[in-house]
């Protein structure tokens, strides 16, 4: 029996787990159209893979990775987090929070509460630093566009 197609959907039929990660339920995905679906580039998420961020959930026995819809929202915080600036070691962090939250006893869920409630207050502060950013420059894109009306119409 062939494999699947390149870049299409694959089967839970040709793959195998990795990283103890049993195949997920649902459709699993090649990295391109994991890639596509985030909207982040390929290098980008075998970045994110080096770096600890992401584990495709499966291998096909061809060894081409494969993402869930779980791997893709794991994804999608990264990619939310890096335009506020937080570091590698920073997304680890929060994403080992997000991970245990789930499965947390009443003895560490206050803690884990209290470690994603300062990822909130940072992310807060960062993006209401980039607002004054966006602010600022907006305030010179319109001072661009006075300049330019005015130059157009005295000449």
């Amino acid at each position: 029996m062939p494999g699947p197609v390149p870049g299409g959907p694959a089967t839970h039929a040709n793959v195998t787990g990795t990283a103890g990660h049993p195949p997920g339920v649902g459709p699993l995905m090649r990295i391109g159209e994991a890639a596509e679906r985030v909207g982040l580039s390929i290098r980008t998420i075998r970045h994110y893979e080096d770096a600890g961020l992401i584990v495709p959930s499966a291998r096909s026995e061809g060894g081409f990775r494969l993402y869930t819809d779980a791997d893709l929202d794991r994804l999608a915080v990264v990619k939310r987090m890096k335009p506020l600036g937080f570091s590698l070691d920073e997304m680890r962090a929060l994403l080992a929070i997000l991970d245990a939250l789930p499965a947390a006893g009443a003895t560490d869920r206050p803690g884990l509460l209290d470690r994603l409630g300062l990822f909130h207050a940072v992310a807060s502060t960062r993006v209401a630093g980039l607002r004054e950013q966006l602010h600022t420059a907006e305030g010179f894109a319109d001072t661009l566009r006075q300049q330019l009306d005015h130059h157009r119409v005295d000449h």
